[in-house]
């Protein structure tokens, strides 16, 4: 009898272990995972204006995290802080809010992860140019689709291609505007306007 126990304690053993060794070492997604996130740009442009040199740089950085509610459905919760120095001296800040969600559909083989999404952000840009300060507020929402590849089980690098869907109301001192475009012709080229990051699965 007592050799029977041991055995069955041995064999449940070397299952969990091999059970936990599969989800450490599989690619992808499953209810319950943190998947932190994010981007970051850097950029200067100089340009050649009455025979002088002016540059502009800008730097941005966009932590994001999302939540696995199911398998394949995510909240997603990121915000993004940007500045920009332009050649007078002078500076520019700006800031977003995005609430939204994921929805994981299609495997394209063990390593890609596609995805759809859905948010709405919120946006705040002061840019002090020279000619006076102005300040945009704006919401809006959109709908895209993007890609997952997992480098390790762990480790994703995350393109974001086009958006499907784009809708902006924005407030600028005295006078509003609203803007709606649905991107059909994206579905020819994906890439044209595509964003990189890179995620970690806890």
């Amino acid at each position: 009898m007592k050799k029977i126990i041991l055995t069955a304690v041995a064999v449940f053993a070397l299952s969990f272990a091999n059970a936990q060794e599969k989800k450490e070492t599989g690619f992808g997604y499953a209810k319950g995972d943190f998947v932190l996130g994010g981007n970051f740009k850097s950029s200067s442009l100089t340009d050649d204006i009455n025979g002088g040199d002016t540059k502009t740089s800008s730097l941005t950085i966009g932590p994001d995290v999302n939540y696995f509610m199911t398998d394949n459905v995510t909240l997603e919760l990121g915000i993004s802080l940007g500045t920009t120095k332009y050649a007078d001296g002078k500076n520019g800040t700006t800031y977003s809010v995005l609430v939204g969600s994921r929805y994981y559909f299609l495997n394209l083989g063990e390593r890609f992860k596609t995805y759809t999404n859905f948010g709405l952000k919120f946006v705040s840009d002061d840019n002090n140019i020279g000619v006076g300060d102005s300040n945009t507020i704006s919401l809006g929402a959109g709908a895209g689709i993007g890609i997952n590849y997992f480098l390790t089980s762990r480790i994703a690098i995350d393109f974001g291609l086009a958006n499907i869907i784009d809708y902006k109301a924005t407030s600028k001192a005295a006078n509003n505007s609203t803007s709606f475009d649905v991107n059909l012709n994206e579905f020819n080229n994906f890439f044209s306007k595509p964003t990189f990051g890179v995620s970690y699965k806890f």
